[in-house]
């Protein structure tokens, strides 16, 4: 059965945020949660509230057992970008994007739900 969780408006750029999914791609919970809760980097804390989200959502719902999940895809879409204005010498105006990511989790226990088709 698989369960996901999104984070939808996270204000981190994506290229940062990539690079610390990459370190949990493909890794079973427990290795994921250790090694999230020992990168000290911002979003190494957003990944970790969603993938709390996520095994909270195979357990409650779909009754997985939470020490068989696993990561099954987990990736970082761009989200909207806010445009801010920075002021520049001379008298300009210089555009300061401020990027956001659009976080996904999914995770899996490798079992097929009864009634679901192969």
């Amino acid at each position: 059965m698989e369960a996901y969780a999104i984070h939808k408006g996270a204000i981190i750029k994506p290229r940062l945020a990539r690079m610390t999914m990459d370190l949990i791609r493909g890794k079973d919970v427990a290795t994921a949660r250790g090694i999230l809760e020992t990168t000290n980097t911002k979003a190494s804390r957003l990944i970790l509230k969603v993938l709390n989200s996520a095994v909270a959502n195979a357990v409650n719902n779909n009754g997985a057992n939470e020490s068989e999940l696993v990561i099954k895809e987990c990736f970082v879409n761009p989200g909207r970008v806010l445009k801010r204005i920075q002021f520049a010498s001379r008298g300009n105006v210089d555009r300061h994007d401020k990027r956001t990511s659009h976080i996904k989790v999914v995770v899996t226990d490798n079992k097929v739900m009864e009634g679901e088709n192969a």
